[in-house]
């Protein structure tokens, strides 16, 4: 029988595996019954920016897998690492126990977070680490004699993941609706996404006049308010929001004046991706809660962290087992992610990756000139390692059409709405940079003249 399943395995292809994965999979975020007609992904193995299948197709992942990857699939160097660590401890309760791994990560994040940002809370998620700090703000607050601050602002058209708390504080209808009447209503305020700026306006005064609604909304709600949660410079799931740091600058003032948290959601934009390895160094601002997910352990295994301040530490320390934060996961601080994690911040220090990426930035914007110029396209954009534009079109399908056609090209491309957007791993050289660039224009010139 092992023979047998083995000849079948090596046999396998695209169109067998598929099967297999539609009787048994329920995939996220998808609508099951597209795929009646239209085929899921197979993906067989990874290499640096490239995705192959069963059929020995390749495709170019510049999504990093949902913003995930960082230094390409299968790198040798992370692999190396969590290799080690398989050999030593796969896992243990973060509860009553600590390891090497964990500890050491811990200390690294903090050397390198904004200054303050001292105390570490691992989840496995980004969503978790949502709720993680939702409640740890909400928990500070009742700790420290003010219990009415239960509620939270966020901005409009924000994402912060897909749990109910995390959904409370999330601004997009399709994630938002089905689950509505299971959620706690929370404001939000206008985003300072300059594509709705006024004409004439530029980004920083575009940002400056929605931060005074924040301000009108603070001085209105503060008593009730714990924090306001934001995700720094670019709204991901906004089809790629990019804001002014002046933003972020002023938001730090008003939660200082109006006793309220900043959560800077940096799940997606963090790790090096806005062109400093945390957005909100680009404000020069400390959060009271910084979240990070996603690339931290280079794409490679789920991790999360809610970092915080000494002050918001100290108020759960007390003899009393209620005033401690009851939160846990089972596979907190695992020493497999963790070590992945390290060996990632490894080769940011030991490449000089902040600055390498931003030679990369510049090459591409150079490379991505004709689409930028392109009749159809607006608002090209870029925020370090993250670039997007939207495409005039009147179909309503088009990110489909873009994305399935995107595949015929070697292109991984996953539209947001007719948002097409780049967010490759940071080893992509600059013939897969060419590649991306002039295949993605001939993807948008065909879309278009086929009306």
């Amino acid at each position: 029988m092992i023979r047998a399943n083995l000849r079948i395995f090596k046999a396998m292809d695209n169109k067998y595996f598929l099967q297999r994965s539609l009787d048994s999979v329920w995939h996220p975020c998808t609508q099951m019954k597209r795929h009646e007609t239209l085929p899921l992904v197979p993906i067989s193995s990874g290499q640096g920016v490239w995705l192959h299948d069963f059929d020995s197709r390749r495709y170019l992942d510049a999504v990093s897998s949902w913003w995930v990857n960082l230094f390409g699939h299968c790198n040798p160097r992370i692999n190396a690492a969590i290799t080690a660590q398989l050999g030593k401890l796969e896992h243990v309760m973060l509860a009553g126990f600590t390891h090497e791994p964990v500890v050491q990560l811990s200390e690294r994040l903090a050397a390198l977070a904004p200054a303050g940002l001292g105390h570490c809370f691992y989840a496995s998620d980004g969503a978790s680490a949502t709720e993680i700090a939702l409640k740890m703000s909400a928990h500070y607050w009742r700790n420290t004699g003010h219990s009415t601050k239960t509620s939270f602002v966020s901005l409009q058209n924000g994402y912060h993941g897909e749990t109910l708390g995390a959904l409370s504080v999330t601004d997009v209808a399709l994630f938002r609706d089905a689950y509505g009447s299971l959620l706690k209503h929370n404001a939000t305020v206008p985003s300072p996404d300059w594509r709705n700026a006024a004409e004439g306006e530029s980004a920083e005064q575009y940002a400056l006049r929605c931060a005074e609604k924040l301000e009108e909304h603070l001085q209105q709600h503060y008593a009730n308010i714990a924090a306001f949660i934001v995700e720094p410079l670019v709204q991901g799931a906004a089809g790629m929001a990019m804001y002014h740091p002046a933003y972020l600058r002023r938001a730090r003032e008003l939660c200082d004046q109006y006793q309220v948290h900043l959560i800077a959601d940096e799940i997606a934009v963090g790790m090096g991706r806005t062109g400093t390895m945390f957005a909100c160094e680009q404000a020069g601002i400390t959060p009271d809660f910084l979240l990070l997910s996603k690339g931290i352990t280079g794409g490679y295994l789920p991790l999360s962290v809610v970092m915080t301040t000494d002050e918001i530490y100290r108020a759960f320390y007390a003899d009393e087992t209620a005033r401690g934060f009851l939160h846990s996961h089972s596979y907190t601080g695992n020493p497999l992610a963790c070590s992945a994690a390290l060996a990632t911040l490894d080769i940011f220090e030991q490449d000089d990756v902040i600055a390498a990426n931003h030679v990369k930035a510049a090459y591409l914007n150079k490379i991505t000139a004709p689409l930028r110029e392109h009749a159809a396209v607006r608002n090209f954009r870029n925020t370090g390692m993250i670039w997007a534009f939207e495409v005039e079109t009147p179909h309503a399908d088009f990110a489909q059409r873009c994305f399935s056609l995107g595949l015929e090209y070697e292109l991984l491309l996953r539209p947001l709405g007719n948002t097409v957007y780049f967010m490759p791993p940071y080893v992509i050289g600059e013939d897969e940079m060419q590649l991306l660039g002039e295949r993605t224009l001939d993807i948008i010139e065909t879309l278009v003249a086929a009306g």
